[in-house]
């Protein structure tokens, strides 16, 4: 028997059923490990070591993937593909060996990048080893939150400010703090446009002021109303003192908008259907481990080349 281990239950059924018969698939449900919530767990002093635990409330899971592993031949580590999915094979992979029961399996690390079937077949197919810069990522990131909010997260609490701080929130509120000021400091200042109802015959079309007495109209040119009021006198009766100076004719090429990133996915939702973030990936994960999209959390905007193919056959049908 070969034993697939992902981060989701419902992903580990549907994944099952497509590798079949001789495949066990089990959930990590999420990470597994994390830092001891006490100070020294990450020393500064010797090379940033880090001192790890199994998480409150999986060490059920822990024991259920150590079972399956004894009646294994191999393992497979096909957590997400993204930075806190490596960290999450990674720390499986440490747990196990400090466990011993990996001295004659191989483990391989699997990343598929979209739940159907020939994509996981695929990713088992080409197998590859544990990306340690992406590791190396995450244990940065876990670092920089533990030791910014063990020093920052007191602070709150005695000030009645916030229950904690890390290195996203500390630097958010500061973007938020700057911003804030230069709202604060900003001096508005006044400056009008003009534009006008053409006709000509039956069509009806608007335009802006663009040059007046020889000068080009800019944003910031007609400063008050007193302007405005001296154009207008100077310019009379329309029909007679202006013109059309020039006209352009060209073509425009409309393209459909890029495939959604995680950001413009949830732009979206919230501009179209009023759903929170939270909501939006909710929704998402689980059309991700039905198979209907690909990976959720991510800047790319590559479509997969079957993909494309299979959308363009359905079009066209």
């Amino acid at each position: 028997m070969k034993l697939l281990i992902v981060e989701s239950p419902s992903k580990a059924k549907t994944i099952e059923k497509y590798l079949g018969a001789g495949w066990r698939v089990i959930a990590s449900v999420g990470h597994v490990r994390d830092l001891v919530p006490e100070n020294g767990s990450v020393d500064t002093e010797n090379n940033f070591k880090m001192r790890w635990q199994i998480m409150p409330g999986k060490e059920k899971q822990i024991k259920l993937i150590t079972e399956e592993l004894k009646k294994a031949d191999a393992v497979y580590l096909a957590s997400d593909p993204d930075r806190e999915g490596e960290a999450i094979a990674w720390h499986l992979l440490d747990i196990l060996k400090a466990k011993k029961l990996l001295a004659d399996k191989p483990v391989y690390r699997v990343a598929f990048h979209e739940i159907t079937k020939k994509a996981v077949q695929t990713a088992i197919e080409n197998p590859r080893e544990i990306d340690k810069n992406l590791v190396d990522a995450y244990l940065v990131r876990r670092a920089l939150d533990y030791l910014i909010g063990f020093g920052i997260s007191p602070l709150l609490w005695r000030r009645n400010l916030g229950k904690s701080a890390g290195r996203v929130q500390s630097v958010a509120v500061k973007l938020v703090v700057d911003r804030e000021k230069e709202i604060e400091d900003f001096k508005p200042v006044e400056y009008w446009s003009l534009e006008s109802v053409c006709k000509v015959q039956s069509a009806e079309f608007r335009a802006n002021l663009s040059k007046f007495d020889g000068q080009k109209i800019e944003k910031m040119t007609i400063e008050n109303q007193e302007h405005v009021d001296n154009i207008l006198a100077k310019i009379g009766n329309p029909e007679i003192n202006a013109s059309v100076i020039d006209i352009e004719k060209k073509k425009t090429q409309r393209k459909p908008a890029a495939p959604f990133t995680t950001s413009t996915l949830q732009q979206e939702a919230a501009r179209k259907l009023y759903f929170a973030s939270k909501r939006t990936m909710s929704a998402a994960q689980k059309l991700y481990e039905q198979g209907l999209i690909t990976y959720m959390r991510t800047d790319a905007t590559n479509l997969n080349v079957d993909a494309v193919n299979e959308i363009r056959k359905y079009i066209a049908n």
